[in-house]
């Protein structure tokens, strides 16, 4: 769940809008120019008061659960098939599935063929999670949950009641639902035979999120990088129970893996992503590349997972807070008292803005 990268609810506050007004579960920006001057209104005027408001109501009570499971039947009504089309990708017989579920998200089915079991991460959708599990005839061992929020758990419970044997994994201090096998950073996990994940800690966008890691020396091919709501396509999460600096290290976490890893982010956000990396840093050429494909991806709703690391570190601005050139695109220059960390913190909380800003035109 993020604003702009997450399903922004509205609720009504009498003292606020003068009476009760909705609060309404948008992936993304909202698509109406009605309802894009309202937003703004409201937030222009409430700001950070409203925000925190709707996001504790969402990501703390069970109000938060009524309005996914509204979003979720909305989906399913507009995108019966999902929202965009995926292929899986095989290798020495591990498979992983991506599942489109929302309006923009995405979990994964990761298949041991060999042993025919399986794994699911971040399962928004349990209905579209169990009906894959089941074109495969696949035992549901365990679900990986990157973090807290609705759109990444709310299948967590329901699925366990299909396969009660199931472990539920994440990170205690992050109210994940059913959860059943906290786990702390660094820590592994082995499922079936061929299946080991290792778990990061990466704080920021929630204060227990979690990113991980497929092990792909296991089963001999490259690793995979399941980052729910830290890293996109070329673009990060929103900081929302943390700052700057958290975040900054967090993603120097994914920075340290191996350039061949796959990346499986937990949203669609490509496309848009691509377009403001342009505005923040214009001359960059890989990323113009990497542009002209997504775009003929989504003209056509395919997906666009996976990248590799190797790529991000070369488009992706929110890692490349370390980068001369976009140092100087953004017109920020190190201050002669400031240290290193700090001032690439600096330039990470000045690309959220930009890119906030950006989202909300």
């Amino acid at each position: 769940m993020a604003l702009p990268d997450w399903t922004l609810f509205f609720f009504g506050i009498a003292s606020v809008c003068g009476g009760f007004c909705v609060y309404r579960l948008l992936r993304g920006e909202p698509r109406g120019s009605w309802e894009r001057s309202v937003l703004r209104d409201v937030m222009a005027r409430t700001e950070k008061p409203l925000f925190w408001i709707a996001y504790s109501l969402y990501s703390r009570t069970k109000l938060g659960y009524v309005f996914y499971k509204r979003q979720m039947k909305k989906a399913r009504e507009k995108f019966p098939t999902g929202h965009s089309r995926t292929e899986p990708t095989t290798v020495n017989g591990i498979k992983i599935i991506p599942v489109p579920v929302l309006s923009d998200n995405y979990s994964y089915v990761v298949i041991d063929t060999a042993s025919h079991v399986a794994v699911v991460v971040d399962p928004g959708d349990p209905k579209s999670i169990q009906a894959c599990l089941e074109e495969e005839g696949v035992t549901l061992e365990a679900i990986f949950c990157t973090h807290k929020h609705w759109d990444h758990s709310g299948g967590n419970r329901a699925l366990k009641r299909y396969h009660s044997s199931c472990r539920v994994y994440g990170n205690a201090t992050d109210n994940i639902p059913g959860l059943t096998h906290p786990l702390t950073d660094k820590d592994t996990v082995d499922v079936g035979t061929r299946l080991r994940f290792r778990a990061f800690c990466t704080p920021g966008h929630t204060v227990g999120h979690m990113i991980y890691l497929l092990d792909g020396r296991v089963f001999g091919g490259h690793s995979s990088l399941f980052s729910g709501d830290l890293l996109f396509l070329c673009g990060c999460g929103r900081m929302f129970e943390g700052t700057a600096s958290t975040m900054l290290s967090s993603l120097d976490t994914v920075s340290s893996l191996n350039d061949d890893t796959l990346l499986w982010p937990g949203h669609e956000y490509a496309e848009d992503n691509l377009l403001f990396a342009a505005e923040v840093e214009p001359s960059n050429a890989e990323r113009d590349q990497k542009l002209q494909w997504v775009l003929q991806q989504r003209s056509q709703r395919l997906c666009t997972s996976p990248s590799t690391l190797g790529e991000e570190k070369h488009y992706n601005p929110f890692l490349r807070s370390h980068a001369q050139d976009l140092h100087r695109a953004l017109g920020l220059p190190q201050n002669q008292d400031e240290d290193w960390t700090s001032y690439r913190a600096r330039i990470l909380e000045e690309l959220r803005r930009r890119k906030d800003i950006y989202k909300s035109r």
